[in-house]
């Protein structure tokens, strides 16, 4: 018994353990996010100069900051800001403070401290402006903050006896984006302290620089579009600049008296040089009918437009706008009471016959007669005989809603109407057409006049000749728009065709299309759009019929050229249908992006399947694939086209993009031979999508004008020096024309020479056209005889301009590879050939 215990006790227990491996995870791409602040704070440091550290602000303000790296990236700025002696980098700094603090999800009041601080020890003016446009952005994100709103009252209060212009320009715009009446705590917490606002902004109507009281009745106007009421006493102070030297101190002027007005039209203002009293709605009314007559058009503009929207004026009043007559109708007829008691109460010596005949009268001062004062007499007689057609349209526009809300009026103004159907410019015509429509349940027109409304509609122009038809008749019962509807549909049934008869059919109505928008001019638009748009998918489908795409070889030459300059070309015809065409909806914009994300697969597909790139493909040794890049790149174009078009895949199913979104998690694995085959693959069986017409859509145009580029004289000027070339030019249906409207300027030599045009030389005479009036400024070396120059307009697009806000990219979260926007330029107008002489200096 003790053996067999013994044995048991010295018996070895095993035990086996069966140990799984584990699993290598499949490696991912993920995109890191480097420190913005450590990123700029690095960029910073290695500045040895104000140049180099003003290129790096640059740069950085280029790129977007996401909501929890804003409070480092301003720390980072507001250290260095307090290091730097250069004033043009504090300017950047305070820039960016600016911008940085409009940053959605962060909240500023955080640097508002620090932004007041270097605000008082701010030496620069510009820099001074800067800080203050700052701390205006600051309050105009807390607006709930009443303490940080009248904090920063105080310190635009303390700052507006600056001697700088610019600096006191952006106090009083800061008073009116932020002031009020309500009182506020002082520091030491013992009374309230009441600005009054107003006053504070009046007392610099009648500052000596023209910018700082155009500002000051820019925010007078500020704070009466925030719903604060302003005083009565402004309309004196009101009227007094309409008399002033610059222009667009008057233009504001008329804008503020027109304000007052509408709140006070019963108050009842005194007459100057007179016992009499008047409506104030009346006096204003005559005061703007005086600046109709304005040296400068644009004032003329201001008050003709104006003049419509004062309903509340007596119809005495009114019926003067249109009688030339100045002398004695304006002056109130006197009873023969009030005559002689005049008489009786000057209580002079008479010859007896008459009391008071030869009493002697008090000297006059000379500069004080106004021999015409004719206030609202002949205002819209001179309106509507102005030289300027922009004056013109204005007083149409305002004959039309006075006419509007008053039948008798619109009775008197009739034959100043039908006068404006002669009128030499067609869109004075055309606005006048509009006005007579509109007033038509008011008025009866005479036999003369009709006979001057007929002999309009001979003329030529389809325009006039629509605008007088009916409203009831739509556009929808236009046989032209059904046929349109219908080559569309019968389009859209391509799949159940063979390729061949695909392409003709395609070929085929796009030619109808274009032949469709040149007879009918209303439907020129869409049609161009919706034959723009099949152009796209006819390439697409060329580019993708040959039968070697099935075979496992490289391209050859020719099929890559074609396939590479098709892709080419519907990038060019995408951008062309997003930025040249007014009216384009959300809805159009998601067909045509992905539109143009299937060109973008096209040529990363070529880009394969050429021969180089399949001797890059092959190298298995290379740890560097220049394709990964390439297919990593398109990944991430797709992943952002579904951050920005979430809201619309529903409406895209069985699309291209939906099918690569289903095998989005098998892509992101997958080498870049196999990403290719299925994009291949994909691409060739996708079909393309139901493209939906928006309403109204227009497509952008321009006429040059001048130069007329027939002229066989060239411009001879020295070379070296500039010679002045006038350029007018008609534009219709651009959008933002200020920002998107160059002059390019082609030379012999192939130099090409891009000018930005100023706001200034832009005028809008009417909706959906502006007119281009500038000068560009051309210079060359000398020549041995004149050559052409090409001048043409081209229209600059930013490709990220109309992509819709998503929370993702609101919150900052945008791939760093997809976060830069393509910027180029479409041509469209017709070059005009201009003759230049550059001759060599004398010496």
């Amino acid at each position: 018994m003790a053996a067999h215990l013994k044995k048991r006790v010295y018996e070895e227990f095993t035990k086996v353990v069966q140990q799984q491996q584990e699993e290598i995870a499949t490696k991912k791409l993920r995109l890191t996010k480097p420190s913005k602040s450590a990123a700029l704070h690095i960029d910073l440091c290695k500045a040895t100069s104000p140049a180099d550290a003003l290129q790096y602000l640059l740069q950085f303000a280029r790129k977007p900051v996401e909501a929890e790296s804003v409070e480092g990236v301003v720390r980072i700025l507001l250290e260095h800001y307090y290091k730097e002696n250069d004033p043009s980098v504090r300017l950047k700094i305070a820039s960016l403070l600016g911008l940085l603090s409009k940053t959605a999800g962060f909240s500023p009041d955080c640097i508002m401290d620090d932004a007041i601080n270097i605000l008082q020890n701010e030496k620069s003016h510009q820099v001074l402006a800067q800080l203050l446009d700052t701390l205006l952005a600051i309050g105009t994100k807390l607006p709930e903050n009443q303490a940080i709103q009248m904090r920063l009252v105080d310190v635009a209060c303390k700052h507006l006896s600056d001697t700088s212009h610019g600096v006191r320009n952006k106090c009083l715009q800061l008073l009116g984006n932020l002031g009020s009446l309500e009182k506020s705590v002082t520091k030491d917490g013992e009374g309230l302290a009441v600005r009054d606002v107003q006053k504070i902004i009046g007392d610099y109507f009648s500052d000596q620089d023209p910018r700082v009281r155009t500002a000051a009745i820019k925010a007078m106007l500020q704070l009466h579009e925030r719903g604060l009421k302003l005083h009565q006493t402004i309309y004196n102070q009101a009227c007094k600049l309409l008399s002033d030297d610059y222009e667009q101190v008057r233009s504001a002027a008329v804008q503020l008296i027109w304000v007052v007005s509408q709140l006070y039209p019963e108050s009842i203002v005194p007459i100057p040089s007179s016992n009499e009293e008047i409506r104030l709605v009346d006096d204003a009314f005559g005061k703007i009918c005086h600046m109709v007559s304005d040296g400068s058009w644009v004032v003329r503009v201001q008050a003709a437009k104006l003049l419509g929207s004062m309903e509340q004026v007596s119809s005495h009043f009114l019926e003067q706008t249109l009688d030339k007559k100045l002398m004695s109708d304006l002056r109130r007829k006197r009873t023969a009471h009030e005559r002689a008691k005049e008489l009786y109460s000057s209580g002079e010596f008479s010859s007896g016959r008459k009391w008071g005949d030869d009493a002697p009268k008090e000297e006059i001062d000379t500069g004080a007669v106004n021999l015409i004062e004719s206030g609202a007499c002949g205002a819209f007689v001179h309106g509507l005989e102005d030289e300027m057609y922009e004056v013109r349209i204005a007083a149409v526009e305002a004959l039309c809603m006075l006419a509007q809300s008053s039948p008798s009026f619109a009775e008197k103004c009739l034959d100043f109407l039908v006068d404006m159907f002669n009128d030499e410019i067609e869109e004075v015509r055309l606005q006048s057409i509009h006005t007579m429509r509109k007033i038509s349940n008011n008025i009866t027109l005479r036999e003369d006049q009709l006979d001057t409304v007929l002999a309009v509609l001979e003329l030529p122009g389809r325009k006039l000749v629509s605008s007088a038809v009916s409203p009831s008749i739509t556009p929808h019962e236009d046989p032209s728009h059904q046929f349109l509807q219908q080559s569309l549909e019968r389009v859209y049934s391509l799949q159940h065709l063979d390729p061949q008869g695909t392409q003709e059919l395609l070929e085929l109505t796009i030619r109808d299309l274009q032949r469709l928008g040149e007879l009918q001019s209303e439907l020129a638009g869409v049609a161009d759009f919706s034959a723009t748009y099949l152009r796209c998918q006819l390439l697409l489908i060329k580019a993708l019929q040959e039968k070697l795409w099935n075979v496992a070889a490289p391209l050859y030459l020719k099929q890559s050229d074609l396939a590479s300059a098709a892709a080419k070309q519907i990038m060019e015809e995408t951008y062309k249908m997003e930025f040249m065409y007014s009216g384009v909806e959300n809805k159009q914009v998601v067909i045509i992006h992905h539109m143009r994300l299937q060109a973008k697969a096209l040529q990363l597909i070529v880009t394969a399947r050429t021969t180089r790139g399949i001797q890059k493909f092959y190298q298995d040794m290379c740890r560097v694939d220049p394709l990964f890049g390439m297919c990593e790149k398109f990944l991430q174009e797709v992943d952002f086209f579904q951050r920005c078009f979430i809201a619309d895949l529903p409406h895209l199913q069985d699309s291209f993009v939906d099918k690569l979104l289903d095998l989005m998690p098998r892509l992101m694995t997958s080498k870049p031979v196999e990403v290719v085959k299925i994009l291949q693959t994909m691409l060739r069986q996708s079909t393309f999508l139901h493209l939906p017409l928006p309403e109204q859509i227009h497509k952008a145009s321009a006429t040059i004008i001048e130069p007329a580029g027939e002229s066989d004289n060239p411009l001879r000027f020295t070379s070296g020096l500039v010679v002045a070339l006038d350029v007018d030019a008609t534009l219709e249906h651009v959008q933002d024309p200020q920002n998107t409207v160059k002059v390019q300027v082609l030379y012999p030599d192939g130099q090409a020479q891009m000018i930005h045009p100023k706001p200034a030389d832009f005028r809008n005479p009417g909706p959906g056209r502006h007119r281009l009036i500038t000068q560009v400024y051309l210079s060359h070396t000398a020549w041995t005889e004149p050559c052409q120059v090409e001048v043409r307009l081209l229209l600059a697009y930013n490709s990220n301009s109309r992509i819709p806000k998503s929370p993702w990219i609101e919150g900052g979260e945008v791939s760093p590879q997809v976060e830069t926007s393509i910027e180029g330029t479409i041509p469209f107008s017709k070059s005009v050939k201009v003759y230049i002489m550059p001759k060599p200096a004398r010496r």
